[in-house]
């Protein structure tokens, strides 16, 4: 029997959950509803989902500030999560991808555009079976294990980070444009936005610390990891410690 997606529904509004949760079942998935910080939380001990529809308003404690929260649990911090909300200007999606977010989906929405959503954030967390190993410089990256380390320290990475790192690595010195990591990195990028691209880019710099000078932005092109032009910044980070 096919495994059915197990998909944690976060809203408050009992008329949207039931539309969502109704479409879900048409869909394949197995969804299950909850209106609250507190029932989310205690879904989440009991069974972890495989992604989670989470709105942004809800009584208590916000959805951004539950994603934060998850993100930060080594339990649930590789849980995908897709931000519902009626807030669809720009700072808004900022702050929700920044939160934690793996995607955004502004209200009103199309049924068949959020199915679509979750199916593109579940491929993108299935596990690649590429197993190498890259080095670039002082950075070391192996897949087979999912460490990565600078200059011989350990560094923790998400795991969209994980893979975005991957493939600038592995094609180092190279510029991509914002539209080809999508496409590389995140798969099908029908649904997702570009400026996801810069959101997990700065992420990746701070997970990086000392290294992050190594991702270097090419204003109206897009992004490069580069060992021999950054040298002298990662060696002046390294030392001042940031």
């Amino acid at each position: 029997m096919k495994h059915q997606a197990r998909i944690l529904i976060v809203e408050d509004e009992p008329a949207i959950a039931e539309l969502i949760a109704v479409n879900l079942r048409h869909g394949g998935f197995e969804p299950v509803v909850v209106q609250d910080s507190v029932a989310a939380q205690r879904e989440l001990d009991a069974v972890l989902p495989d992604a989670i529809l989470l709105d942004w308003m809800l009584p208590g404690q916000s959805g951004l500030a539950l994603a934060r929260h998850w993100r930060k649990q080594v339990r649930t911090k590789a849980i995908p999560i897709l931000m519902l909300t009626a807030r669809g200007d720009e700072p808004d999606k900022v702050a929700g991808l920044d939160a934690g977010a793996d995607d955004y989906i502004t209200k009103p929405f199309s049924t068949q555009e959020l199915l679509a959503r979750i199916r593109a954030v579940l491929r993108r967390r299935a596990p690649e079976s590429v197993n190498d190993s890259v080095t670039v410089g002082a950075l070391v990256l192996d897949a087979g294990t999912h460490r990565i380390s600078f200059q011989n320290q350990e560094l923790k990475l998400g795991p969209t980070e994980f893979k975005l790192l991957h493939y600038l690595m592995k094609h180092a010195e190279r510029v991509h444009s914002r539209s080809t990591l999508l496409d590389k990195v995140w798969g099908d990028h029908v649904f997702i936005e570009e400026r996801t691209v810069d959101v997990h880019v700065k992420r990746l710099r701070e997970a990086l610390g000392a290294a992050g000078a190594m991702v270097e932005t090419v204003r109206g092109a897009g992004y490069r990891l580069t060992a021999a032009a950054s040298a002298s910044r990662v060696t002046a980070a390294a030392q001042s410690g940031t």
